[in-house]
């Protein structure tokens, strides 16, 4: 294997997207604590967490921006996804709106233009399945379509939680250029190189 140490460390900035009330934080709380609240207050801005997933001889030390769902933060998001070497855009199985808004949150991430963002888009709140809004074959195409990571999770019971993080450090090892890690994932241009370094955690 090429390169020393450094290469099998890689920093990584992961940012979760999704509506208000999709169970964004209660999935980042059960990954990176093994805890589920049954009443989670709302997200105000965003919140910070890290946690390491080791894969084979890598270690992936994701820098979790856990941002707000509510329409009032939305002007902020940008300052958390810019950057990132991962997004996971969240909606709720019980909610449609959640999944369009799903929507439009990937073509938000998409006009970034970043070709080496690694983007999974979640159904969360699976154990709700008897209440289900969004069928997973609308979901499961609409990703295909989009050349995106699909899965279903539920934060309540743990379900494809541990899956969905593992599956994204596998995939940002991937992309991670040999020679370098951290948060130089992306080949950057001069301009927007100098963006990340100024707002990046």
């Amino acid at each position: 294997m090429m390169g020393g140490k450094s290469n099998n460390n890689i920093q990584a900035k992961l940012v979760i997207l999704g509506d208000m009330g999709t169970g964004k934080t209660s999935m980042v709380l059960r990954f990176v604590k093994g805890q589920f609240y049954d009443y989670q207050e709302s997200t105000i801005g965003a919140a910070f967490f890290t946690q390491v997933v080791s894969i084979n001889k890598t270690t992936v030390k994701f820098d979790i921006w856990d941002t707000a769902g509510q329409e009032r933060y939305h002007s902020l998001a940008p300052m958390y996804y810019r950057g990132a070497a991962a997004a996971v855009v969240v909606y709720d199985i019980t909610n449609m709106a959640s999944f369009e808004r799903s929507k439009k949150w990937i073509e938000e991430l998409q006009k970034q233009g970043n070709p080496h963002l690694v983007t999974v888009l979640v159904a969360n709140k699976a154990d709700l399945s008897t209440k289900r809004e969004v069928e997973i074959e609308e979901a499961k195409q609409y990703a295909k379509e989009n050349g995106l990571q699909y899965f279903e999770t539920s934060a309540k019971t743990a379900e494809n939680v541990q899956e969905l993080f593992y599956e994204l450090a596998k995939r940002v090892a991937q992309v991670a250029p040999s020679t370098t890690s951290g948060m130089k994932l992306q080949t950057l241009t001069q301009e927007n190189e100098k963006r990340l370094f100024c707002c990046s955690a």
